[in-house]
């Protein structure tokens, strides 16, 4: 069936154990899996933007519901136990995860939108968001549901398929407002979702794609194989869409930075039938006024995008192809051990930081 592993009692993790506060623990139990669950053992996790947050407390309550808890989400690694009544994954199978598990039963859940879950929150239905309700992967050891569990590709890392999650986010806004084939899009906000948008953009047949953003990031875009970047320190990032396009605006924008203003930037980028997703995560007090006459007259689409449902395993035929290459948006990549340098790497962008990746059990 596969390999044997030896199973400890308890591993390291990354324990918030207050608002703002974290600790390594040795001493965290390694709890064995359930029906419909397997143990996996984290080979690489990355840091997420949300991550942060989590960290600091600024949702405690909800994000985490309660202390002690285990956060992170962005994982990759392999089964070394499976529960009761799982028949498709094996002892040694390398897989990548998930956050979002959905209830399974409710009507969003029926039609494959799970990350819309409509028992969001409520355990008890059988609904897990690992790493924000649940614990979640800044450990040696966790279980998940085979729910949200993804099997990856031979030829792609532990550390790529970490970026299952990040890049999922990118193509799933993507897929909801479309790629014109030949057309011309713009991406607002070069961070590691809107480079993953950038490259997926290309790799679905995008011919141009214009990047909107500034400073390490800007000149990471253009690396990477930006046809156009707009520094919106410098120029009005509509009035340059629209000189890049003829005056007539890109087919599809993709907002991936939260910023206030960036919405209404979109808006008014975007040509008359043009398409927008919202996938950048604002803050609550992120409001924007939108020009509403000209979206209705001009019969704009806008496309609220949530997290990466049924897209982990085309993400990771794309990277298994070459057609998604991700490697070098891991920039950084730190021992758990060293969990507070690596948090400060991802949050200060130190050394140009792009993706930071956590190694909970060493390197491959």
């Amino acid at each position: 069936m596969g390999k044997e592993y030896e199973i400890p009692k308890v591993a390291k993790a990354c324990v918030l154990t207050a608002p703002g506060k974290f600790e390594i623990r040795d001493d965290v139990e390694v709890k064995m899996p359930g029906k419909g669950e397997v143990l996996c053992k984290i080979r690489a996790v990355a840091i997420c933007g949300s991550d942060p947050e989590i960290i600091r407390g600024d949702l405690a309550g909800t994000w985490p519901p309660a202390y002690p808890f285990v956060a992170g989400h962005e994982w990759a690694g392999e089964v070394v136990a499976v529960g009761e009544g799982v028949n498709d994954f094996h002892v040694g199978d390398r897989v990548a995860g998930e956050a979002h598990k959905g209830c399974g039963y409710c009507d969003n859940c029926k039609k494959g939108r799970y990350t819309i879950c409509l028992n969001y929150g409520d355990t008890s239905t059988g609904h897990e968001h690992y790493g924000f309700i649940v614990n979640g992967a800044y450990g040696q050891y966790q279980k998940y549901s085979i729910k949200s569990v993804t099997h990856m590709p031979d030829n792609v890392s532990f550390a790529e398929a970490a970026m299952c999650d990040t890049t999922g986010v990118a193509l799933h806004g993507l897929e909801l407002a479309g790629v014109t084939v030949g057309g011309t899009v713009a991406v607002v906000g070069p961070g590691p979702i809107g480079l993953s948008a950038m490259l997926i953009a290309k790799a679905m047949g995008a011919a141009k794609v214009i990047v909107i953003g500034r400073g390490g990031r800007l000149v990471a875009a253009k690396r990477f194989g930006a046809d156009f970047c707009v520094d919106f320190t410098k120029e009005d990032p509509v009035q340059a869409v629209r000189a890049l396009t003829n005056g007539l605006g890109v087919d599809e924008a993709y907002e991936c930075s939260g910023a206030k203003g960036t919405f209404n930037q979109c808006v008014r980028m975007v040509r008359k039938g043009g398409r927008i997703a919202l996938i950048g995560v604002a803050t609550d007090d992120v409001m924007e006024e939108i020009p509403f006459k000209y979206v209705t007259h001009n019969e704009i689409a806008i496309f609220g995008s949530r997290a990466n449902p049924n897209v982990s395993y085309k993400v990771l035929q794309m990277m298994s192809s070459g057609q998604l290459n991700v490697k070098n948006l891991i920039t950084h990549r730190f021992k758990l051990d060293d969990f507070s340098e690596a948090l400060d790497t991802f949050v200060n962008r130190r050394d140009n930081a792009i993706k930071v990746v956590i190694l909970p059990n060493g390197e491959e």
